[in-house]
């Protein structure tokens, strides 16, 4: 796929075929993702990869997790904008249509909660990998190059006709994410990325999110 199409056509994908992944394309699309530029070549990313049982036994206890009420303790924080604000506007405004997708009622908390679930599941993708970063590094000094390295692996994805949905679930409990892969304590877990074969019966995962034109975001000054 050429580059400006792919940036176009990128996505987030809310639901995954149960198809496995070849750990061979894994390892391309990690290989390319690592050519993103970093400050002064400082490459402050490391990654796990999550598959097969280990993924089934880290997703069950994650939503186990979520349905007891248990109190969140992220090492980064990925949202955090003003109620009243154009940010949360935009939120609200995707949400809205996701759940018009999926024939959720705003008032249907059954659903709603299926809906939460399923980013602690992952999607359901067969690959889940989660970008950290050494905790020796002050925490908001990597994030560009992260963002960056983050952007490359769902690019990268799409040439092998592979989604990938970018999101913080899977690191919001990163007591049971150790537990589950053996991350020591030294690394901070800053956002997980769900891959794998898009499900295009899934209707969300026709849902595109509008974006601001840029001539509305740009100053000139000539």
């Amino acid at each position: 796929m050429e580059l400006m199409e792919a940036v176009r056509e990128r996505r987030s994908i809310r639901a995954f075929l149960p198809k496995p992944v070849p750990k061979d394309v894994i390892r391309q699309i990690l290989e390319t993702a690592c050519r993103a530029p970093s400050a002064m070549n400082s490459q402050p990313w490391e990654f796990i990869v999550v598959t097969g049982q280990k993924l089934e036994a880290l997703r069950a206890e994650l939503v186990e997790k979520l349905r007891s009420g248990a109190a969140m303790n992220p090492e980064h924080l990925v949202v955090g904008w003003p109620r009243e604000s154009v940010y949360a506007e935009r939120q609200i405004a995707l949400a809205k249509r996701l759940f018009r997708a999926m024939d959720i009622p705003r008032e249907d908390k059954v659903k709603r909660a299926g809906w939460l679930e399923r980013g602690f599941r992952f999607f359901d993708a067969p690959v889940a990998i989660v970008i950290a970063t050494d905790k020796i590094l002050k925490e908001s000094a990597p994030l560009l190059d992260i963002g960056a390295v983050m952007e490359n692996i769902c690019l990268a994805a799409l040439s092998f006709g592979l989604g990938t949905c970018i999101e913080d679930q899977g690191i919001l409990y990163p007591e049971v994410f150790r537990k589950h892969t053996g991350v020591p304590d030294g690394k901070r877990l800053v956002i997980s990325i769900a891959l794998g074969h898009p499900d295009m019966d899934f209707p969300a995962n026709h849902v595109r999110s509008e974006r601001v034109p840029a001539e509305n975001l740009t100053t000139w000054v000539e």
